[in-house]
């Protein structure tokens, strides 16, 4: 039985390689991969850096288990990187639970092959230094052994923790609450003690215990009980959506008609479309509440807290405010409508409109930062100046940039399906663009920040958002254009992505 479980895993392991190699992006994908290795090379150093540090700081208090007292945090830093770096084993075994093998049996060799990702090794670079120095520190061989072994088995534990939120966040929104309440708990002491003496006295205990012989057997036990709970869940949840009866459409009691949108013409008709795939569609609707729900979080954070009062810092956050929308929602521009590309293409310059509705949408959405955000500027935190520098600089600059996506993308997203979805290998040139529209409007802001006064800076930000905004029918028609001269190596990625 286990020989077998050991040929199915390396027969799985085999496919999903192939099924990568054999992506209609993956020759285009060299600069992703070239970024990715230098991304990884960097968190490398980064890691070696920061538990070299920590080391020293243990040594100092004579306290080993510093780094695993302060663990929380770095699998938080974890967590969200797993969003980039990591699917959810649903999202690739949907084409094996149709054929003749033990279906629990695929679910576990996925989740195994995530136990063993690269990814999860790359946090060595952080525990081994650690474990290295504060040996040479005082602390025994064992100790240091355990400090390693537990951290990698809280790396792991926290790798199926992420699959089993992000398989329920495809269910219900809700579910964003537990890991703010896994994570945030441990540093809930801290909003209660102004002093932190309470805090300091459960770090030091958790420093002390850590540094134990149980304590890899606890890490251990938190691992294995995270698998198994995975197992159980994910094989439930593609079991029921592959399995699931067609359900008979029931009568519509209300349909929304935004009539008012009729006085744009076509336009407007496709802003109709753009609010109703967002109302009917669950893919979609997920991926608007899931951006929306950043904005909120992002902009009360930074407008009602003092957590970044700094120049700079509040110049930054206060402009990803308004922006994080469309770098969440656009980076995957025209991905819902390859599933029905083709009908676009039938009238002339249907694309065009549709794209002009994306725009009229996204911008609109920009009221929402802006609304939440006045409060604040009335008590005095911001100016109304810096607010309306940042939305233009987002409607312009930074829209224009990631609207250049629409060229390139022609990976199909479904728009009902989320757990066994498949996978969009992005090419290089949109992995360029998403990292230019990312940091080059910084870059922009900082630059004017440092060599004018700040008002003078909030006026050339406007000159230029502004200068964008205007031009927009211009650079729309612009994509569109290179858009048909496209279109037939777009439509091939369109269909062959599509999910079947």
């Amino acid at each position: 039985m286990n020989r077998s479980r050991i040929q199915l895993f390396r027969l799985l392991r085999r496919n999903n390689k192939l099924g990568y190699r054999r992506s209609p992006a993956f020759e285009q994908s060299v600069v992703a991969k070239v970024m990715m290795v230098l991304g990884a090379g960097f968190m490398a150093v980064y890691l070696i850096f920061i538990g070299t540090m920590m080391a020293m700081l243990a040594n100092e208090s004579q306290e080993p288990g510093l780094l695993l007292a302060l663990m929380p945090l770095f699998l938080l830093v974890d967590f969200g990187l797993r969003f980039v770096v990591q699917q959810t084993p649903a999202m690739m075994m949907k084409p094996y639970m149709l054929l003749p093998m033990p279906r629990q049996a695929v679910v576990e060799t996925f989740l195994v092959t995530s136990l063993f990702d690269g990814y999860n090794w790359l946090w060595l670079m952080l525990f081994v230094p650690y474990a290295i120095i504060v040996c040479a520190g005082g602390a025994t061989l064992l100790t240091a052994l355990g400090i390693l072994l537990s951290g990698m088995l809280l790396i792991m534990a926290n790798s199926q923790f992420y699959l089993l939120v992000r398989t329920l966040m495809g269910r219900s929104m809700v579910w964003w609450l537990l890991p703010l309440v896994v994570y945030g708990g441990y540093w809930l002491p801290l909003a209660f003690d102004s002093e932190g003496q309470i805090f300091e006295t459960m770090l030091d205990a958790v420093a002390s215990g850590s540094v134990s012989w149980w304590f890899p057997l606890v890490c251990f036990a938190l691992l294995a009980a995270l698998f198994m709970l995975n197992r159980a869940t994910q094989y439930r949840f593609v079991y029921d959506e592959i399995s699931r009866e067609e359900k008979k459409a029931a009568a519509m009691k209300h349909v929304s008609q935004f009539t008012f949108l009729e006085f744009f013409g076509q336009t407007g008709e496709y802003l109709k479309l753009e609010l109703k795939s967002i109302m009917r569609n669950k893919a979609i609707r997920a991926r608007v509440l899931m951006s929306l729900g950043l904005i909120v979080v992002l902009t009360l954070l930074i407008a009602y807290t003092d957590l970044y009062d700094g120049k700079m810092m509040l110049n930054f956050w206060c402009f990803y405010c308004f922006a994080i929308y469309g770098m969440t929602a656009l980076v995957k521009v025209m991905g819902p409508e390859g599933n029905y590309i083709d009908l676009l293409m039938t009238h002339r310059e249907n694309i065009l409109s549709l794209l002009k509705a994306k725009y009229y949408f996204h911008v609109a959405i920009l009221l929402v930062p802006l609304l939440l955000m006045m409060p604040a500027v009335i008590a005095g935190k911001f100016s109304l100046l810096m607010m309306m520098a940042y939305l233009l600089l987002s409607s312009g600059a930074l829209y224009f940039m990631l609207f250049q996506l629409a060229v390139y993308n022609k990976q199909t997203l479904p728009l009902d399906q989320k757990i066994t979805g498949k996978n969009n290998v992005e090419n290089g040139m949109q992995l360029v663009i998403e990292m230019v529209a990312m940091f080059a409007p910084l870059v922009l802001v900082a630059l004017f920040i440092l060599l004018f006064s700040e008002t003078v800076a909030y006026w050339m930000l406007i000159g230029v958002g502004l200068a964008f905004t205007l031009a927009h029918p211009l650079w729309l028609r612009n994509i569109y254009k290179r858009m048909m001269d496209r279109k037939y190596e777009n439509l091939e990625g369109f269909h062959a992505s599509r999910s079947s």
